[in-house]
Formats: C-alpha cells, structure tokens, sequence
C-alpha cells in the first residue's frame, strides 16, 4: 500500500465517522424515540385535543416532565386519546388530572398534570383516568357575544 492509498483510506474512515457522529447528533437533537429506554407511555383521554400536537410538552409543577408521543381519535368513546412520554425516574400518582393548557394567551398547547396525593402510582401503559380539555377563545368570545344580548 503506497503513501496515497494510505492518505486515501484515512479521509475515507474520518469521513464515515464524521457522517455518523453528525447522525447520532441529528437522531439525538431531532428527540427521535430510538434511544428512548428511559421513558414510559401513559395515556389520557380528552373530549377534545384541539391544538395539541406531537412533541408538544407535558409539565409538572411548571417543570417540563415529559412529551406528547401521539394523538388518536378512538371511534369507541369518540374521544382523543393522547400518549404521554414520561422519564422512568418520575411516578404521576394515579389520582392526578392531566389538562390541556395553553402557553400565554395564544401559544403552543401543552398537558399540566396536577399531582394527586395517592401512593398508587400510574403504571406504564396505564391511563390518566381525570382529565380536562382545552378551553376554545372562539367558543368562549362567541357564547359571550351571542348571549350577552338578551
């Protein structure tokens, strides 16, 4: 193997490792569920998830806890079904409420959880059984508008 052979199989190794470092960067800041092992899903069930979107975040305590994995329409009880990703090292007590919010008056949508005060905890896979759905400004403006003139 001469000199350039040499030089060539080196540029050619950082390259693919650079490639694969830029990856792993992208995967890890793009919050791609491929390295999620310490997380669990839960799940609640809203009359409504009006605006709530996917990766949006879920709080506790004002404190960022978790994230919105999915959003289904389940055709059963014609409800949304929202799953929660939550790290392992935070327990949700089975009792809490879990409501959708709003950041400042017209911001992203997010979940507030609202601790319970029981010492069952909500299991992986498990359900959120309180809840409470945004609350909709057009609705609120135009029932104030349409009944305030009797």
């Amino acid at each position: 193997m001469d000199n350039k052979q040499h030089t060539e199989l080196l540029v050619g190794l950082f390259m693919l490792t650079g490639i694969i470092a830029i990856t792993f960067l992208a995967l890890r800041m793009g919050d791609i569920g491929l390295f999620d092992n310490d997380h669990y899903i839960i799940k609640a069930k809203f009359t409504s998830a009006s605006g709530l979107k996917q990766g949006a975040y879920v709080e506790m305590a004002g404190v960022p806890v978790g994230k919105v994995k999915d959003i289904i329409f389940d055709p059963e009880d014609f409800l949304a079904v929202v799953d929660i990703s939550v790290p392992t090292n935070i327990t949700i007590p089975d009792d809490s409420i879990a409501s959708i919010r709003t950041a400042g008056i017209i911001g992203d949508k997010f979940i507030k959880i609202s601790p319970g005060g029981s010492d069952q905890y909500v299991e992986p896979g498990n359900e959120i059984i309180e809840t409470e759905p945004s609350v909709n400004l057009e609705e609120l403006i135009s029932k104030y508008i349409f009944e305030s003139g009797d």
